[in-house]
């Protein structure tokens, strides 16, 4: 142990610190934690979930609103191009149909009815000159791509009527039934039957011969190889014939009606033409869209239905 000297006992810094007083350390500052930062909620499973439905709903819905967008500048341009005097523009024909369908249904006589009456006169006809050609076509269809005999007879039959235009059945049928309403469904009928016919045929010409082939072997009866095995298969292309029937229905009855008169869209139309109301002409024609398109979905989601039943 070294001593200290006398000078270094004098020392200032030997005297102010003396052995008893602690060392002093500086005391660590505390920081607080940082926050943990919210996830975005967009981030989250429900916003992702939320964010690829949105985008799906984009995908389906953005191109038609572009599209119809496009359609009425277009109509308005026209319209304007037009003049005063011409086509009536997307306003106008607006205002037109918020009062015709202010009172769809009023009656007051054969001639002067509303145009929800006349909707619901143009689809009576409609489905029942549809009903009659699908209650005949379907089985002949059945017949002729089952047998080849009768195939090979009524071929010549139908590609010699199948041609034939629509109101060229008219005056056949006013010969006929000497009334409007059984000839306007004779021309919905004539016309309409020959897709159900050719797509029913062509379903069943498709089946594979084995499947005929082991009912034969079986000994099954002509109502088991209908139901078990011809109607399964023929189902798509007797659904797609009779899509193409309705359609071909819709379009003919305006076509009638106005050459028949009475009721209908097709009369309701050729009546605005002759008080030059323009502005009805326009919405009878979305109307007949609308209600063509309403009738192929239907028909679209039956289609559906038995092909998963």
């Amino acid at each position: 142990m070294s001593a200290v000297t006398f000078e270094e006992a004098r020392s200032p810094d030997v005297m102010a610190s003396p052995a008893s007083e602690p060392l002093a350390i500086p005391a660590q500052v505390a920081r607080p934690m940082p926050k943990a930062r919210p996830t975005p909620w967009l981030q989250t499973g429900r916003g992702r979930a939320f964010s690829a439905a949105l985008g799906r709903i984009l995908r389906v819905s953005l191109p038609p609103i572009i599209g119809m967008g496009l359609f009425v500048l277009l109509w308005q341009l026209v319209s304007v191009s037009s003049g005063a005097a011409g086509l009536p523009g997307p306003a106008k024909t607006w205002e037109a149909a918020r009062a015709l369908f202010a009172d769809p249904f009023y009656d007051n006589g054969p001639n002067d009815m509303g145009i929800g009456w006349n909707i619901l006169n143009s689809l009576y006809r409609v489905v029942t000159g549809f009903g009659l050609a699908a209650m005949v076509g379907i089985p002949l269809g059945f017949m002729i791509g089952r047998f080849a005999f009768l195939s090979g007879m009524l071929a010549p039959i139908i590609s010699l009527l199948r041609p034939v235009s629509p109101l060229a059945w008219l005056p056949i049928g006013l010969y006929v039934f000497k009334e409007t309403e059984p000839a306007s469904l004779w021309v919905i009928f004539i016309s309409s039957i020959w897709p159900i016919i050719l797509n029913t045929a062509a379903g069943v010409a498709r089946v594979p011969q084995d499947y005929l082939n082991v009912a034969r072997v079986l000994a099954l009866s002509e109502w088991k190889v209908f139901t078990k095995i011809l109607f399964p298969s023929v189902l798509p292309h007797m659904m797609t014939g009779i899509r193409l029937s309705i359609g071909v229905a819709w379009l003919v009855i305006v076509a009638a009606e106005m050459l028949t008169g009475g009721s209908g869209l097709g009369f309701w139309v050729w009546d605005e033409w002759n008080n030059l109301n323009v502005e009805h002409i326009l919405i009878a024609i979305f109307i007949v869209g609308s209600v063509g398109l309403l009738l192929e979905q239907g028909l679209l989601w039956l289609a559906k239905r038995f092909e998963y039943a």
